[in-house]
């Protein structure tokens, strides 16, 4: 036990050398401080593993990166039934790893009780969170161990259906057991994005069946190294909730109020993906250049997110190409040729690292606010 503790110091020690060699640790890297219709923008993870299934970090780790990424939320979801570190951590309670974290969370973090029911294809590997006692879950039946979760509250998603162990070609499909979980309302949700991975199968099938689009870590080691933290991020659903409380979280899953946020890229509905754009990414107008006819205008972030877009307007940049980027909580001052004035300024725009189908960005309008 005094060797395990030493090695749980050392990865501690060695996270916060990580983020000192990058610099100074920046806790907005996946806080959305701008309110949407729905009341907020928070960013949960929703699948996440520590020792007592086959991660390789003690829950307090887990809930210390949850804190330095600004999360609302995050899922214990170890597995049911593959424990492959039992023979060094034989805690007989699913429940305990949930346990440890909500205690080191205290009230700085939403912590969702879940487990991972793993099973061969089909139906592969089934996340259940909001659930109350993960030990009810071990069923021989797998269809009644998702009914446990379901008669428990849970919300219930298909983990990476593309697997290349369970799905060899990377395609996500839906077989009758699938089916039958989604007529029976008894699955809510699918991962188009888990990791370092996205499926455009798997984001097909959730717009085709009114599944939840969700985009999760899946982590296993340190987020720090998995996700090259600061210059990445990682893996996360966008929830738009009136507040950060679990019932209000849980309600925007239910609703489909979701955006997988993957590798800076916003995958999602056109509602919800249009939804989190236009409340972070604004347009404000500013004066002529030099008595010409060429308007100054500012494109201005207020997310972490690093926007790219292409400009479709009939006018076009004066200064810039027609591909332009807006840093994390930066702006980006553009000057628009055509003789356009705060008045009819109206930017047409593709929002390039959007997807609100496979393969199909957003497009949208941005015009100045009143001044």
């Amino acid at each position: 036990m005094r060797i395990w503790w030493m090695g749980v110091a050392a990865a501690v020690a060695l996270v916060g050398a990580a983020t000192a060699h990058e610099g100074k640790h920046d806790a907005r890297r996946m806080v959305f401080p701008a309110a949407v219709s729905g009341g907020k923008i928070l960013a949960v993870d929703l699948h996440t593993h520590s020792v007592f299934s086959d991660g390789e970090v003690w829950p307090t780790i887990r809930v210390e990166e949850a804190r330095r990424d600004g999360l609302a939320a995050m899922a214990v979801t170890e597995h049911i039934e593959y424990q492959p570190h039992a023979a060094d951590i034989p805690h007989p309670d699913r429940n305990r790893s949930f346990n440890l974290a909500r205690e080191a969370a205290k009230d700085d973090l939403l912590i969702i009780a879940g487990a991972e029911i793993t099973r061969d294809m089909p139906p592969g590997h089934i996340n259940a969170v909001f659930i109350t006692d993960a030990n009810a879950l071990r069923r021989d039946n797998v269809e009644e161990s998702v009914r446990t979760a379901n008669a428990q509250g849970g919300f219930v998603f298909w983990n990476h259906p593309y697997w290349h162990r369970q799905a060899p070609d990377g395609v996500a499909r839906l077989m009758p057991l699938h089916q039958r979980l989604i007529a029976n309302k008894q699955m809510h949700g699918i991962e188009v994005a888990n990791g370092a991975d996205y499926s455009e199968s798997a984001f097909r099938i959730a717009l085709d069946n009114n599944l939840a689009i969700i985009g999760t870590s899946d982590i296993h080691g340190l987020i720090d190294w998995d996700y090259d933290i600061p210059r990445g991020h990682r893996t996360v659903t966008l929830v738009v909730a009136p507040d950060s409380s679990a019932a209000s979280i849980r309600a925007a899953l239910q609703a489909n109020r979701t955006v997988a946020w993957y590798r800076d890229s916003l995958i999602g509905r056109p509602p919800m993906v249009e939804e989190v754009v236009r409340s972070t990414l604004t347009l404000t107008a500013g004066d002529v250049v030099e008595k010409s006819k060429v308007l100054a205008v500012t494109l201005k972030n207020a997310s972490p997110v690093r926007y790219t877009v292409r400009l479709r307007s009939p006018q076009a940049f004066y200064n810039a190409a027609d591909i332009v980027t807006v840093s994390p909580y930066g702006e980006t001052k553009l000057e628009v040729t055509g003789g356009v004035t705060p008045q009819t300024l109206a930017l047409e725009l593709e929002v390039l690292n959007t997807l609100v189908a496979p393969r199909q960005p957003l497009s949208l309008t941005l015009r100045p606010a009143a001044r």
